[in-house]
């Protein structure tokens, strides 16, 4: 039986009604993907000790999940003050990387960041790796103090003598092309060191697991923050977990839209190993990474895994 004419308008902006929202949402979906967690900081542009501005927690926040700072009175922790606390611990962060420490949110410290980089703090427990003869920044002091190398968890964890070859395991359903680029990077630490390296099954016991994971990581203390945050993590000996972030687009040969999948398991293995962050930008072990970035062992990275163990 034809429609009649009304029902038929109507039938036609009902399914326009219904539509819509689809259209949208794929939209914003697009748009998120271009968006990053660390993009609330280009808001606090020019912010300094004194202000109160909307989003200095999360500058805090930020700062406190990457061991630069903590408030043992939470609720400042909490509140958008831009107090004393919080001035020490971005100008620490700017002395790390390089930056005038001015203590103030300028141009070349948020574009710095604003930039993806590995989960692993730079400082933990305020103990600055990266600056291993200072320990923190002293507000009372105006001299800076920069250490330009390799770095050390606290303690200096390692493997024991006695273990000199690790295995490896990959969590079930790994990606396939992942699979080679892991291999590579293991390769180039055991040419650099007295490490060798061997993969066994999934289902095997290993001293190394690696595997793909989001937000809500199984056996870890933070899961990730979705596309344009920290890209992957790894534990210190003897734990053996090394994360790559599932959300981010990952790459097995040089793509500029995405992150190389070898550059970032060399560094991560690096921290498996008993490595920090380094300071200089070319190592394998600098925090920081963009896409189509692709990097090998540098000799800085050499020689601080070669000093951790004595070799």
């Amino acid at each position: 039986m034809a429609l009649k004419p009304f029902h038929l308008i109507s039938f036609t902006f009902l399914i326009f009604l219904l539509l819509a929202p689809f259209g949208q949402a794929k939209r914003n979906t697009a748009s998120d993907k271009n968006s990053s967690p660390f993009d609330f900081i280009k808001k606090l542009k020019g912010c300094h000790k004194g202000n109160t501005t909307k989003g200095i927690h999360e500058l805090k926040a930020y700062l406190e999940k990457f061991g630069y700072l903590e408030y043992l009175n939470k609720t400042h922790a909490n509140d958008d003050d831009f107090d004393e606390i919080l001035e020490s611990a971005v100008k620490t962060y700017q002395e790390n990387y390089h930056i005038k420490p001015t203590g103030t949110i300028d141009t070349e410290t948020i574009a710095k960041m604003t930039t993806p980089r590995c989960g692993v703090p730079d400082i933990i427990n305020g103990t600055n790796y990266m600056q291993p003869q200072k320990r923190k920044h002293d507000p009372s002091s105006s001299s800076i103090h920069t250490v330009s190398h390799y770095s050390f968890f606290r303690g200096s964890p390692k493997w024991p003598p006695t273990k000199t070859h690790l295995t490896y395991r990959l969590s079930p359903n790994f990606p396939t092309n992942a699979v080679d680029p892991v291999a590579r990077a293991f390769q180039q630490w055991d040419s650099a060191t007295h490490f060798s390296f061997s993969r066994v099954q999934s289902n095997q016991n290993s001293d190394l697991v690696i595997g793909f994971h989001g937000r809500d990581v199984r056996g870890d203390d933070e899961g990730f923050d979705g596309p344009g945050g920290t890209a992957a993590h790894a534990a210190a000996p003897p734990d053996g977990r090394f994360h790559y972030d599932v959300d981010e687009r990952w790459s097995s040969v040089p793509d500029p839209n995405a992150y190389d999948l070898e550059t970032i398991a060399v560094h991560e293995i690096g921290h498996l190993l008993g490595l920090e962050h380094s300071s200089i930008e070319a190592a394998s072990m600098y925090a920081y990474v963009e896409h189509g970035l692709i990097k090998g062992l540098h000799e800085d990275d050499i020689q601080g895994i070669r000093a951790l163990y004595n070799l």
